[in-house]
């Protein structure tokens, strides 16, 4: 291991050199990630404590929620912290665990997304059999396998990226660790490794974003023979889902399913998928959906009566 290992720690050179623009962005990210995390504790929360909040759809978005928090928190506390550090350093150990957690979380993300439009799906297009199908066993089998899926994704990173020898420069041109910016570092051809981690990641992406679209388009031409009010209400409800569909895997595909060289654009791409992303999701889903306002007032007035006493 020590031969091939010879780096036992990574140096980040971060969003940028410029330390006034370095203070800036630590209060900004800071206020981003406080919100992140309160954001989608809120839903998490409300979705627990609301009976009308019972169906499928809120249990997924709850869980989503929990995982917005976990995949912010892999990349965003260390960037805060970086930001007012003049040696950004990392430890191998911790690069790798890094590496394994950004997709662990990423790679879950990605299968509840696709979850949540087949949940759609059954409940427009087979509104009958919704309760039966979608069950409690049924969702806690699929949110199960999302974890699942995301962890054989996240395994399958790591083992590619672990066997490649380190040996200097120790340099990474980013704010976290990730496979891309480590194979450019890699003492060793990195070519087949590359194919494989793209086929890994990005095929992932590709395959689910599809599967994600056909689901809709099977709504969409359901819904022709729905009256209008009914179709508002359909589109309604997965509005708010293709919004943070398209916001998440749009960053995802232009990263990871292409050659393993990185660009200039790729910390702001980033930025994008781990920051302003998991900000989004609590508020595209409160804002946009009627119940989810109204239990998170039923929940904000339970918790003043105490002090109204």
């Amino acid at each position: 291991m020590a031969k091939t290992h010879n780096v036992t720690e990574f140096i980040f050179l971060g969003l940028s050199s410029n330390q006034l623009v370095q203070k800036v962005c630590f209060v900004i990210f800071l206020l981003l990630y406080v919100a992140i995390v309160l954001g989608n504790f809120l839903i998490v929360l409300t979705v627990m404590s609301s009976r009308s909040l019972g169906s499928p759809m809120y249990f997924f978005l709850s869980y989503l929620s929990f995982v917005e928090i976990c995949y912010a928190s892999t990349t965003a506390p260390r960037l805060i912290s970086d930001l007012l550090a003049e040696r950004k350093a990392i430890s191998l150990w911790g690069c790798m665990s890094q590496v394994f957690f950004i997709h662990l979380f990423g790679g879950t993300e990605i299968f509840l997304l696709t979850v949540m439009a087949y949940d759609r799906y059954v409940a427009i297009c087979k509104p009958l059999s919704y309760t039966t199908i979608m069950n409690r066993q049924a969702c806690a089998f699929l949110v199960g396998a999302a974890w699942v899926g995301g962890f054989v994704h996240s395994l399958a990173q790591i083992l590619l990226v672990f066997r490649l020898p380190f040996c200097g420069p120790n340099v990474i041109d980013h704010y976290f660790c990730d496979v891309l910016p480590l194979l450019k570092l890699a003492c060793s051809d990195t070519f087949l490794v590359g194919l494989l981690i793209v086929a890994n990641g990005g095929t992932l992406s590709v395959i689910s974003f599809v599967a994600l679209l056909a689901s809709y388009v099977v709504i969409l031409l359901h819904l022709r023979t729905r009256s209008s009010e009914g179709r508002r209400k359909a589109l309604s409800t997965c509005g708010s889902h293709i919004t943070v569909v398209t916001l998440f895997f749009g960053p995802c595909v232009f990263i990871y399913l292409r050659p393993s060289a990185t660009l200039s654009v790729d910390k702001m791409v980033a930025v994008f998928y781990t920051v302003i992303t998991p900000l989004l999701n609590p508020v595209i889903y409160s804002l946009r959906n009627a119940e989810v306002k109204k239990a998170m007032e039923r929940l904000w007035v339970r918790a003043m009566k105490p002090e109204e006493r």
